[in-house]
This record gives structure tokens, sequence and C-alpha cells, in this order.
């Protein structure tokens, strides 16, 4: 059962773009990456509260990238669910995944699935149809900084989204609010192409296109400038120098509202009703 703050903003949610559904004002994928885990619905209530447009989830295996332990398994999915009426984005970090997995993520409430494009393997495209066709969800394929542009290009006829995350040299320690991402100037570049992919497919209108890692009130104009439609944000929403925001405190909604406006007014001087203004 939703909770009461959830529920109230049923009404706000209604109003939101979905997935998918490209226009003028470009949106916040809120991740959970940095969340206080001993919170996790009150952190997706106040996400919502704030302005968030749909909560992303980064689910490992424990293989991935050498990252030795799990991460974002099903049971968050599962706890959080019942906590926001926005759209849930199960974004997998995972060495190929199955189909057994795909029905348990829709049983469980997913809304998107996205799909690793570097270790899925031969069956990528099949899964992109299994997903969008057989279980009716939502489809994206993703990949890090270095896999080259034209790996997206086979998808963007088939998938709701495509996401490309900017590197991490995750073997540094991070400190404050500031985020393991490193924003190198051809992250710009890359977004451009992509976007520029996308359209030339004829799919600005139904496939959006985020960048994922690194992003802040500082860059995410640049961005928007280049095509992003949505951005995945975590450090900027959960941490300050002090540390991890609580939910209760006001900090993670402020934080969202603040990012929000600064999305809104680089939408408007960048983004017209139906897409990207001539560059």
């Amino acid at each position: 059962m939703a909770s009461g703050n959830a529920a109230g903003n049923a009404g706000n949610a209604g109003k939101r773009e979905k997935i998918g559904q490209v226009g003028h004002r470009a949106r916040i994928a809120a991740g959970l990456f940095w969340a206080d885990y001993g919170y996790l619905g009150a952190t997706v209530e106040e996400f919502e509260a704030g302005g968030a447009d749909w909560v992303h989830i980064e689910m490992r295996d424990g293989k991935y990238m050498d990252f030795a332990a799990p991460r974002g398994g099903i049971d968050i999915l599962d706890g959080i669910r019942p906590h926001t009426s926005l759209e849930v984005e199960v974004q997998l970090q995972m060495m190929r995944p199955t189909f057994d997995l795909f029905r348990q993520l829709k049983d469980l409430g997913a809304d998107l699935i996205s799909l690793p494009i570097e270790t899925t393997g031969e069956m990528l495209m099949q899964q992109v149809i299994f997903v969008k066709e057989t279980l009716e969800l939502k489809v994206g394929v993703w990949a890090w900084q270095g896999t080259p542009i034209v790996s997206f290009e086979q998808y963007v006829p088939f998938v709701d989204i495509v996401e490309y995350e900017c590197k991490a040299p995750f073997w540094k320690p991070t400190s404050g609010a500031r985020s393991p991402h490193t924003v190198d100037p051809i992250m710009y570049d890359n977004i451009g192409r992509l976007h520029d992919m996308i359209v030339a497919a004829g799919r600005e209108p139904v496939c959006d296109l985020m960048e994922d890692g690194g992003l802040n009130e500082g860059n995410v104009e640049q961005f928007i400038s280049r095509g992003m439609t949505v951005g995945e944000f975590s450090s900027p929403l959960l941490k300050g120098k002090s540390g991890k925001f609580k939910p209760g405190s006001g900090e993670i909604a402020a934080a969202v509202r603040s990012l929000r406006a600064k999305m809104d007014a680089a939408s408007d001087t960048h983004r017209g009703p139906a897409g990207l203004k001539a560059r």
C-alpha cells in the first residue's frame, strides 16, 4: 500500500512526462546510489515531493565491472515500489542478464529495464524485443564512456531511452557531495552525436537521451544544449558537505527543487515544444 506522501503526490506525478514521452522539459531521473539505505522509502517519497520525474536503480550481480558486492537488488525495487507513484527504472549492471530476471522485475513493479550493451552479448536485440513486446515494459540500452557511439545505432528504432555514462575512477575515494564520475569535454560531443542519431531515426519525440554520472547544476545546461532529455542524478540530490542527507530534514526535496529550477531554465533556453532548438 502506498504511503500517504506517495498517494498525495499521485496527481502531480500524473502531470509529469513519462519515460519515452519527450517534450519541452528536460527531466530528472533520481538515482538511489548514494541513498542512506535505512530510509529508502522516505527517500523516494522526498524525490517525488521535490519534483523528480522517475527513480533510477542500478542493479548489479557482483561480477560486473569488478565491483565485488552486488548492489540495488530486487529487494530494493520491492521495498521502494509501494512508496512512490513515479515510474521506476532498473539499469542492469551485470553480465548476461536473463529472461527470468526480466520477468521478476516486471512482477515487482519496474517500468523500465535498461540493458547493458557491453555485457549482454548476442542476445541484446532479442532481449530488447522481449521486454518491450512480451512484458510490455519500457526498455533502454546503456553503455559506459568509451563504447563507440555507433554501438547504439541498431537499437534506437526500438528503445524508449538511450543512456551513456561518463567514466568513473571507482578506485579513488570520494568526499563530501562530489560525484565519483569525471565529465570530460568529449561527453558533450558524445551526447550531441547520440541526439543527432535519434533525430536521424525519426525518434526524437519518443526516445529519451540520458547522460548518467557527474551531472550537477554547474554543467547540466551544457548537456541539455546538446540534446540530453533526462539526467541521472544521485550525489547532487543525496549528499552535502556534511555527508548524506536524511529524509525529514527537507534537504532532499530542496535539492530536487533547486535542480528542477536550473533544468527548467535551461530547457526554456535550448528546447522547444518538440525537441532541441537548432544548434
